[in-house]
């Protein structure tokens, strides 16, 4: 009986490293397979954007200046005031045009008098002339001819000065115009309908304007109605930019100062100015917007998003799913060739010794891609075209890849 039981124990032993081994086989070979993340292929609306900065400024910016110097004596508008064409803005004290225009038109007066006088002389000289003409007719004793001569030659002297007085009627008039002018200037008036946005000047200060014309105010017409936003886009996306302001596209864009509102314009100028700072070449992009509610002040920076392409119901491919490059072990041996000869990244093209030609033919090729499925115990390849993407996904355009498919995108550690 004790031999019996001794035996059945070694046996029971011998059973349980048996199975332990077995077990641990098991385990060991479990954790050989790879595991790997996936995502889903969804369906739904898609947006490609080129996203920039700018900044909010007013449709037209009007300086509002003064030709004339002198001190400032009464300021009648403030900043944001609204004002109409032609409203008084700002006086210059303006006593010494003030004398300046009655020093002008005291001289006007001295040459219309110098005017009548002189043609007072020359008809008097004229009935002189007259006179010795009938006393010569008569008879030669009367007058001579060198009397005559006189008579003739004052009367043709008188009638220039009758000339130079009437030029001087005309330059007093002329200057009395200018004294006018800068009497007018004194008074600073809007030359547009707008709103107030800067103001450079107080009560009291002097302005100097012999050099160059002092800036007073600024006006933005239609400033509560529309304002302008300036991007800077890069070389490489501004034929996406033009593109899509060719069809009308929306470009939406917010601003710090109401991140929960989202404002919409449009593109109304692609400015052909380049901008090169540090070898970096972009291009000014206008974008107008309402402002009806006139929450956008000038100078706001704006983050926007120019929409170049969408999508409202298409397959949608996670872009992680595009990025992912699996190793040699873990692909079946059909699509090995594709790992070892193909690199399935944005970075695929090298930069080295390329033709234009080379470049144009792979970036045509660009959305001809490859996407990996699990199939234990290796990975299948299946090639897929793309089309527009945004931050997360990209269209599927044509591939053997349907809704709710696992498409690989990382391996687990």
């Amino acid at each position: 009986m004790r031999f019996f039981i001794k035996w059945l124990l070694i046996l029971s032993f011998l059973a349980a490293l048996g199975y332990g081994g077995i077990k641990g086989r098991q385990v060991w070979l479990q954790r050989q397979i790879p595991v790997f993340r996936t995502a889903t292929v969804t369906e739904g609306a898609l947006t490609a954007v080129v996203n920039s900065t700018g900044e909010v400024k007013p449709v037209l910016s009007v300086s509002v200046g003064t030709f004339v110097s002198g001190p400032i004596e009464k300021l009648h508008v403030d900043f944001n005031d609204t004002v109409k064409k032609g409203q008084l803005m700002a006086e210059i004290d303006s006593r010494l045009f003030e004398a300046a225009v009655a020093e002008d038109r005291a001289l006007l007066g001295i040459r219309e008098a110098e005017v009548k006088r002189v043609e007072s002389d020359l008809e008097l000289a004229k009935l002189d002339l007259d006179r010795a003409l009938r006393l010569r007719d008569r008879g030669e004793g009367f007058v001579s001819q060198v009397e005559v001569d006189q008579f003739r030659f004052k009367v043709e002297s008188l009638e220039a000065q009758a000339k130079i007085a009437a030029a001087g009627v005309q330059q007093a008039e002329a200057g009395l115009s200018n004294s006018e002018a800068n009497l007018e200037f004194t008074r600073i008036v809007s030359p547009v309908d707008g709103v107030v946005i800067d103001r450079k000047i107080e009560p009291g200060q002097t302005l100097a304007a012999q050099f160059q014309t002092p800036e007073l105010f600024t006006v933005a017409p239609d400033l509560r109605e529309e304002m302008h936003l300036f991007a800077s886009v890069d070389e490489a996306d501004i034929g996406l930019i033009r593109e899509a302001a060719e069809s009308e596209k929306p470009v939406q864009f917010t601003v710090d100062a109401y991140p929960d509102d989202l404002f919409v314009g449009k593109v109304v100028q692609i400015r052909l100015s380049p901008v090169v700072m540090q070898n970096v070449v972009t291009y000014p992009v206008v974008v107008s917007a309402e402002n009806r509610e006139q929450k956008l002040m000038p100078g706001m920076t704006a983050s926007l998003s120019f929409q170049t392409g969408r999508r409202d119901k298409c397959l949608r491919i996670p872009n992680a799913a595009l990025r992912f490059f699996p190793e040699v072990a873990h692909v079946r041996p059909e699509d090995k060739d594709l790992v070892l000869g193909v690199e399935n990244d944005d970075d695929a093209m090298s930069a080295i010794e390329e033709s234009a030609e080379e470049k144009t033919a792979f970036a045509a090729k660009r959305s001809k891609r490859y996407v990996w499925v699990w199939e234990t115990p290796h990975l299948r390849a299946v090639p897929v075209t793309i089309g527009i993407r945004d931050s997360q996904w990209s269209e599927l355009i044509d591939g053997d890849v349907h809704i709710d498919d696992e498409l690989v995108v990382a391996k687990k550690k």
